[in-house]
């Protein structure tokens, strides 16, 4: 819960910012000056970019969560019994352990987005978030085609 009130502050204060960068762009390109308006028009072009990755971002937390609330509304999801640091974080060597039973998984069955997104939890518990988003996206794309919503 802490994660996602951190993520919901960070993402308010990046449209905050956008807006201003936003203003302050028109305001370089009110001024009529050829340097000013390129700047302003580059001013532009950056919170556009950040505003989709913003968006990208919001919707890969959402649709990850969908998954993982279907997964454990079907009482699909593992138990989380992996010993702890004093930190409360899984210790990563535990939770390596279960890399082979669900990474067999994905290899028996490559078309099903509950073993990936499994094996995206994996990683996650790990510590290894790029393997674990890389799962969770394939997940994701998985769970969206209808042919193979197992």
């Amino acid at each position: 819960m802490r994660g996602r009130v951190a993520a919901i502050v960070m993402a308010v204060l990046l449209v905050i910012y956008l807006v201003f960068v936003v203003h302050y762009s028109f305001v370089l390109i009110g001024t009529g000056i050829g340097v000013a308006i390129a700047m302003g028009i580059a001013l532009l072009v950056l919170p556009l970019i950040a505003a989709w990755l913003l968006a990208r971002e919001v919707q890969f937390v959402l649709r990850g969560e969908k998954l993982v609330k279907r997964m454990g509304a079907a009482g699909e999801l593992p138990v989380d019994d992996l010993p702890r640091l004093p930190s409360g974080r899984a210790d990563a060597a535990a939770a390596d352990a279960q890399f082979p039973a669900y990474k067999a998984a994905v290899e028996a069955d490559p078309e099903s987005w509950r073993a990936w997104l499994l094996l995206g939890l994996a990683y996650d518990a790990s510590g290894d978030r790029s393997r674990a988003r890389w799962a969770t996206r394939e997940a994701i794309r998985l769970s969206r085609n209808p042919s193979t919503q197992r």
